[in-house]
């Protein structure tokens, strides 16, 4: 039977060995990773995709709570929350699913049935709801990769702007030939596409070419959309091609990451993923959130390493961003996704 998974994070040494010694006795329980601060804990949740976190107010630079209040719009995590008693309505409007009473004396925690609370803060049949996020985040056709499955039924969508030339860069050297079809805008003018898809081709592993229409979308590759025509994707016999044509702006751009990703959201749906880089304006907002709406995976680079936090702001703040990543982190995300863990 599958585990559920668990973040525990505590700031308190001590209170933290003592937690982790109830939590690693219980055999359906599986403490994926443990955090001591809000900051160290985003990254694990990141890496990890927790079932449930066992989370303390009392944690150094930011305290649980408001950490718990920052993460819920980005990434909606199942939590139980420990804390003095007078920050209990706090909590649940912070968003936790269930509430421990505890000051100082944490050996009271022994008798608070703790893992069963977090059995049941994940979601009733914990196992049932584990393996729907299985399904949704790892693509069938992805997983049997090894044995001939027809990857060419998943596609990732990139688009950036303003700062997007290096920090796509910085996603393709992480990316390795086993990676599902790319299909990609940067916002660039006519001729210079061609030129930054040779440059990416020799940045990493996967191959990079300036798009034309008919091209297929296959494992390994990257079709960047001309600077001067609209990419859009369509499947035919089963394949994802793609289709670049001369056409009006579309939220101001040609190519336009929009037109992009509302193509993807229509033909590819939940076999999706798409990333919305740095860049100025709001363009691939709407589409990120046509896919997400289509069940779709949906990534948005933070604001902290955006050159320009335009798009992926706008995309976040009407709800299309599922999870915001840091620049460095955003391969590693997809292939977590993907259940290909670098």
């Amino acid at each position: 039977m599958e585990k559920l998974k668990v973040l525990l994070v505590v700031g308190n040494l001590e209170m933290r060995r003592h937690l982790s010694g109830i939590l690693y006795a219980d055999p359906d329980l599986d403490v994926v990773a443990e955090a001591n601060n809000a900051y160290m804990a985003r990254d694990k949740i990141i890496e990890y995709d927790p079932d449930v976190m066992l989370l303390c107010h009392d944690l150094p630079r930011m305290s649980g709570i408001t950490f718990l209040g920052k993460l819920m719009p980005q990434r909606s995590t199942a939590t139980l929350v420990i804390a003095e008693p007078q920050f209990e309505d706090e909590a649940y409007r912070a968003g936790a699913k269930d509430f421990i009473a505890c000051g100082d004396n944490y050996e009271i925690l022994a008798h608070e049935n703790i893992c069963n609370r977090l059995r049941k803060a994940a979601g009733g049949d914990w196992f049932a709801a584990a393996k729907r996020v299985s399904a949704l985040t790892v693509p069938h056709t992805f997983r049997n990769v090894g044995n001939g499955a027809d990857v060419t039924t998943s596609v990732i969508a990139i688009g950036a702007s303003t700062g997007g030339t290096e920090a796509i860069a910085t996603v393709v050297r992480g990316l390795r030939k086993d990676i599902p079809g790319i299909v990609m805008v940067q916002h660039m003018p006519e001729g210079y596409t061609q030129m930054y898809a040779h440059r990416l081709d020799n940045e990493g592993e996967v191959s990079v070419k300036e798009a034309v229409s008919g091209d297929v979308v296959k494992p390994g590759q990257i079709l960047l959309a001309p600077g001067d025509k609209q990419m859009r994707i369509v499947k035919i016999n089963g394949r994802y091609q793609v289709e670049c044509k001369h056409g009006p702006r579309v939220t101001g751009h040609c190519p336009s990451v929009d037109a992009l990703f509302e193509s993807v959201a229509r033909v590819a749906g939940k076999e999706a993923i798409g990333v919305l880089m740095t860049g100025m304006g709001s363009d691939g907002a709407k589409g990120l959130l046509a896919m997400k709406n289509a069940g779709a995976r949906t990534i948005g680079q933070d604001e902290k390493t955006c050159i320009v936090y335009g798009m992926p702001k706008v995309a976040y703040e009407i709800g299309a961003v599922k999870w915001q990543v840091p620049l460095d982190q955003i391969a590693q995300k997809i292939y977590y996704l993907l259940d290909k863990r670098q």
